[in-house]
C-alpha cells in the first residue's frame, strides 16, 4: 500500500515561510536538517502529529521559481488545507493580518477562501459543508 508521508509547498525564504506557517497558520515543526545551505524542514497539523509532513521547499530550481509565479499570477492555488470551520478560522487569520485573495464562498459540497502565504503561494483552505 502507498501513502503520502511528505508534500511540499515552494518557498522563496524559509525562515520567513517557516514563521508564517507556524505563527499564523498553527502547523508545528517536525524536522529541521540543514541540507547544504537550506534545510530539510518540515512542518505537521498539531492534531496529527504522526500525519503527512509540509515540507517548505527552497525555490532553488528555475523552473520550478517560473511555475509557482505563474499559478500565483493566475490566481490559482498552490495546495488546499482541510478545516473544521472555515469562517471561523477565516476570522481569526484576518485577525493576525492573513491577506486573502478570496474571501469564503459556499463551492459545491465546500466552502473554500484562498490566502497569500507571503512566500510566493496562494493556499486555498477548504471546509466540507
Amino acid at each position: 500500500m502507498i501513502k503520502i508521508y511528505v508534500t511540499s509547498v515552494p518557498v522563496q525564504d524559509q525562515e520567513k515561510a517557516f514563521q508564517f506557517y507556524t505563527e499564523k497558520l498553527g502547523f508545528i515543526k517536525k524536522t529541521d536538517v540543514p541540507v547544504g545551505e537550506y534545510r530539510w524542514l518540515t512542518l505537521v497539523s498539531p492534531n496529527e502529529q504522526n500525519g503527512v509532513e509540509l515540507l517548505l521547499e527552497p525555490m532553488a530550481f528555475t523552473p520550478a521559481r517560473e511555475y509557482q509565479k505563474a499559478l500565483k499570477e493566475a490566481g490559482i492555488p498552490w495546495t488546499s488545507f482541510m478545516v473544521d470551520d472555515l469562517k471561523k478560522e477565516y476570522e481569526r487569520l484576518k485577525a493576525l493580518g492573513v491577506q486573502f485573495i478570496m474571501e469564503p464562498k459556499e463551492v459545491g459540497p465546500t466552502m473554500i477562501a484562498v490566502l497569500d502565504d507571503t512566500c510566493g503561494n496562494n493556499i486555498q483552505l477548504a471546509e466540507m459543508l
